[in-house]
């Protein structure tokens, strides 16, 4: 593998040197998250396709506390990597190690006892209850592989290497889609199997990176760095926590939706699924945009040079915004296309969810740009150290999607859910643009003269 200093360069071939094997890698995690889908939507039909769908906040919920946590101890990786402080780079990642150990054990039972109130909560109809509760029941018990996971890719991404985890969901997707259509299709292990193939492929591409680290003398600690030290221990729970807490909020808020998705019964339920799904897809860009800008932020900030900090995140939205653009029209072009591979059903039942599901996913792709934006500052506040104002954020965008998933539909029926994630977005990005300008101008007063 291979570190990428970027505190020198063109900000706008580093970002996207870094950013492009990390698309990569996320269409190849899309694509077998998609594959599951096809999977069971074609092979065991829409109830069962309604069951995934029902956990789609569940499990995410869970998987944004443990990418909160990760990603926030990588930020003093990529801070002390641009510094060149490769002791307490050591330090860093040994006591990263210990906490995510323990946090994983944490989530591990709370995740098995929280599980079931949780789709009781949600409304989950009863006629895919069990189906939903087994898969969520499945994922979580491979709590403890999702966090490693996590922790190591995020520690190779600090320190600029984004082909390594772009290797590791390479091989992954390989594996998820070979075991999906053997458990599910040819197995009978029905949506267990599913689960059963996705844990699997988690595992290799853990397995991948931990055989990456291992190799980086930069992240092998020594006996004394396992010391657990209170102060380095809040400092990275302090940067860890908030955008943990995010995660979940934002993802309670989705829980909260996804109950009144659950009121209008299973045709409409696995429509939404369907869009859900491809969701994946058209943040994909964002996601990788996301992880470079923070990378690049925390390293600058290291290394003192804040004026390279603005260079970079304008760089990153100019081409956010673009790739957004062609997503949309990508999306309006073959979105319909793509979301019939996903239902399977009576032509009524498909007819209607499809109707559904191009109608959520039009809106969607329309106003993805305000997506994009929100990527972009929310990474580059984080990189600042600053892992308090985005979580603001994170309530603002809980409240927007909360009040506006009651109140749309009682204004205009059913279709008002279609704009509630784009109300969240704006929300969301009012709150992180004003953020971000206080950011710089405290950068201005801390490196007067540079900025």
């Amino acid at each position: 593998m291979k570190t990428r200093d970027m505190t020198t360069g063109n900000p706008l071939k580093l970002l996207m040197l870094f950013a492009f094997p990390l698309m990569l890698g996320n269409v190849f995690q899309q694509l077998y998250t998609v594959v599951d889908t096809m999977v069971v939507g074609q092979v065991l039909g829409v109830k069962a396709l309604a069951a995934l769908g029902a956990d789609e906040w569940t499990n995410w919920m869970m998987l944004g506390i443990i990418q909160g946590f990760t990603q926030g101890f990588s930020i003093r990786i990529a801070q002390n990597f641009g510094a060149g402080n490769t002791g307490q780079l050591k330090k860093d990642t040994a006591v990263s190690a210990i906490l995510s150990l323990l946090l994983a054990c944490i989530l591990l039972a709370a995740g098995q006892l929280v599980a079931e109130p949780i789709l009781r909560l949600q409304r989950t109809p009863a006629e895919i209850l069990p189906d939903s509760l087994l898969y969520l029941r499945i994922l979580f018990g491979g709590i403890p592989i999702v966090m490693a996971y996590n922790l190591l890719s995020s520690l190779l991404r600090a320190l600029g290497d984004g082909k390594t985890p772009l290797y590791a969901v390479l091989i992954a997707c390989v594996i998820n889609i070979g075991l999906d259509i053997l458990f599910v299709k040819y197995l009978g292990f029905g949506i267990a199997g599913a689960a059963a193939a996705t844990l699997t492929a988690q595992l290799c591409s853990a397995l991948f990176c931990l055989y990456a680290v291992g190799k980086l003398s930069l992240l092998k600690p020594e006996k004394e760095d396992f010391r657990m030290n209170a102060d380095l221990c809040g400092k990275l729970m302090w940067l860890g926590t908030p955008m943990a807490f995010m995660n979940a909020i934002i993802a309670v808020g989705g829980m909260i939706v996804q109950s009144v998705v659950n009121t209008f019964g299973v045709i409409f339920l696995a429509g939404m699924t369907a869009t859900g799904k491809l969701y994946g897809l058209l943040e994909i860009a964002a996601t990788s945009y996301g992880y470079a800008v923070v990378t690049y932020t925390g390293q600058n900030l290291g290394a003192g040079r804040p004026k390279r900090i603005r260079e970079g995140v304008r760089a990153a939205l100019l081409v956010a915004i673009v790739t957004s653009a062609l997503i949309t029209a990508c999306m309006l072009l073959f979105g319909k296309g793509i979301l019939r591979l996903f239902i399977q059903g009576t032509p009524r039942e498909v007819e209607a969810a499809m109707e559904i599901a191009y109608r959520d996913l039009t809106v969607m792709s329309v106003f993805l740009f305000i997506l994009y934006v929100l990527y972009v500052i929310r990474s580059a506040i984080q990189g600042l150290g600053d892992t308090l104002l985005p979580m603001v954020s994170g309530l603002a965008e809980f409240a927007v999607r909360t009040g506006t998933a009651f109140l749309l539909p009682f204004f205009f029926g059913r279709e008002g859910l279609y704009f509630v994630e784009v109300s969240a977005w704006i929300g969301a990005d009012v709150i992180l643009l004003v953020s971000y300008f206080i950011k710089i101008r405290q950068l201005k007063k801390r490196f007067p003269g540079i900025v």
